[in-house]
């Protein structure tokens, strides 16, 4: 018997995530070495099953709503070493090597992680440096 809201022909797996109203679920991408938090993004069930089969971290963009394989214009993709889910079911954790530059750029600012401001006396203050131009990143397409 399977699994109800299971689309056929997908692993058992998948239907045990809690996807969002859009078919959506939150990820979190850390460096397995440092235990750094590189970035957050969303997936949904081919972008899950995609990162799984690939062992390369593979998200859903919102904004251009279509797969985006991390790395696929800057270079920098994410090895996926491990994903686990957590005790609700409704997010999932991504443990990666952040490959394409040495220390890893997750971010598109040309940081090593999203998370680089701090809230220092009310205001957002940039603490981490950027290790590359962004510019000099990415292609104009």
């Amino acid at each position: 018997m399977s699994e109800p809201n299971v689309e056929r022909g997908s692993p058992n797996w998948l239907g045990q995530v809690k996807w969002d109203e859009h078919g959506l679920v939150p990820v979190i991408a850390q460096e397995a070495q440092t235990g750094d938090v590189l970035m957050f993004a969303w997936m949904n069930r081919e972008a899950l099953l995609k990162t799984s089969e690939l062992g390369r971290a593979v998200y859903f963009s919102r904004s251009r709503r279509k797969l985006w394989f991390k790395g696929e214009e800057s270079g920098h993709v994410q090895q996926v070493h491990e994903i686990r889910i957590d005790c609700d079911n409704d997010v999932i954790l991504l443990k990666v090597t952040q490959l394409g530059h040495e220390p890893g750029i997750a971010c598109h600012t040309g940081r090593h992680s999203c998370f680089y401001s701090r809230l220092e006396q009310g205001h957002w203050q940039p603490v981490d440096p950027v290790l590359k131009d962004p510019d000099s990143i990415y292609t104009s397409v």
